[in-house]
């Protein structure tokens, strides 16, 4: 297939609208099952760039769920604690396969952003990850290839509208892309730089201990980065990215953001989360939406004289910032990543207080001292590699 014709482009008023390649080859993708769209595509080949990268990288499969092309999550396949099992909603499901447990992490990373993701997966898709992306509101999948029976299942979602594409993992683009804006052609190179642990030697710190897993972290947190919308930080712990900050103007917006995002995630193992006792059929968007607010400021909007009963069987005591302050000062081993340098030390104290123990950035501000200092104080470990990730 050399064209495909989409229905519309960003917007229903952006027609015509249609997908090729401008030397006039096939294409590297083919619709298995549904009528893909313009995002829904930009979304698929950032997130498989994302996770073959990922796959090579660390040499487990990996998965990514996409929104408005950034990634909401990202993670390989380590195995799910009962814990983890259970704040990803997957408790129920019995055994899963590497891949299922990359994609169980990716989508519970932060929930409420994956709402009508895309899924981008490293490894053929089996019925394990199929089961997982059956029940959650997705717009579609791709991946190099599907087992019979996840196809099966997967063919049959949105009222077999779901869609299903299938990737050639040998693809390999021309090195020179073109993008136009306002009919004006914008050349470069492709940023092809291999993200491995030769970008992790440069550790500028007093604090040099620096463990394998957390190596991972933080080429997880890069390689998310790297397909990030910028300015863009990830926080990443065990094998997933917790907490991705994107398209801030302020770099300690986005080390903000994406340190909220990690909070809640770690919040959401804490005992008064777990325990809570939700309503009878109450929908995984509620129960998602419950949580949130549970956790944040907004608590009262679910717990509220007249609104508690539509979300819980009994009324939850307040989950004051006392109890969530001592729960998140248990949180330790995170890794953070950045993709250009961080020009004040504000970012470093923000990254403290969500756990951060690794970091790594390109470096080369006129404040890098101030900033290796203010690590140095926390004892933290950074390495700068000099790689700038822009993603636009």
């Amino acid at each position: 297939m050399k064209e495909l014709e989409l229905k519309y482009g960003c917007n229903p008023n952006q027609k015509p609208s249609r997908i090729y390649r401008a030397d006039g080859g096939d294409l590297p993708i083919t619709v298995l099952n549904g009528r893909p769209g313009y995002i829904n595509l930009l979304d698929a080949l950032n997130g498989w760039q994302l996770v073959s990268e990922l796959k090579a990288a660390t040499g487990l499969p990996a998965a990514t769920s996409f929104k408005h092309v950034s990634p909401a999550g990202a993670a390989i396949g380590r195995p799910l604690s009962d814990t983890m099992k259970k704040i990803y909603f997957v408790d129920d499901l019995g055994d899963l396969s590497p891949l299922a447990c990359a994609y169980a992490r990716a989508r519970g990373a932060d929930r409420m952003s994956s709402f009508g993701d895309f899924v981008a997966l490293s490894d053929v898709c089996d019925l394990s990850t199929a089961m997982i992306l059956k029940r959650e509101v997705s717009d579609g999948v791709i991946a190099p290839g599907y087992d019979p029976d996840a196809l099966e299942v997967l063919s049959a979602k949105k009222k077999g509208n779901y869609a299903v594409i299938r990737i050639d993992k040998d693809y390999k683009p021309a090195p020179v892309e073109h993008k136009e804006v306002f009919g004006i052609t914008f050349e470069q190179g492709r940023n092809d730089i291999e993200i491995n642990d030769s970008l992790l030697t440069n550790i500028v710190t007093k604090n040099k201990d620096l463990p394998e897993e957390a190596k991972h972290d933080l080429l997880i947190s890069l390689i998310t980065l790297k397909y990030t919308q910028s300015n863009s930080v990830c926080y990443a712990k065990d094998g997933q990215a917790i907490g991705i900050g994107a398209g801030q103007q302020s770099r300690v917006h986005c080390v903000r953001l994406a340190g909220q995002k990690a909070d809640n995630w770690f919040l959401r193992q804490s005992p008064k989360v777990l325990e809570l006792d939700f309503a009878e059929g109450i929908g995984r968007a509620d129960r998602d939406n419950a949580i949130d607010n549970y956790i944040g400021d907004t608590y009262m909007d679910v717990l509220g004289d007249n609104v508690w009963q539509k979300y819980f069987k009994t009324r939850p005591d307040v989950y004051s910032a006392e109890e969530k302050r001592k729960w998140l000062d248990k949180m330790n081993g995170v890794s953070l990543g950045s993709d250009a340098f961080f020009p004040f030390r504000d970012n470093i104290d923000r990254g403290a207080k969500s756990g951060v123990k690794y970091i790594v950035q390109p470096g080369g501000s006129v404040r890098d001292d101030l900033v290796i200092e203010a690590c140095d104080e926390y004892k933290m470990v950074m390495v700068c590699n000099g790689v700038r990730l822009f993603h636009h």
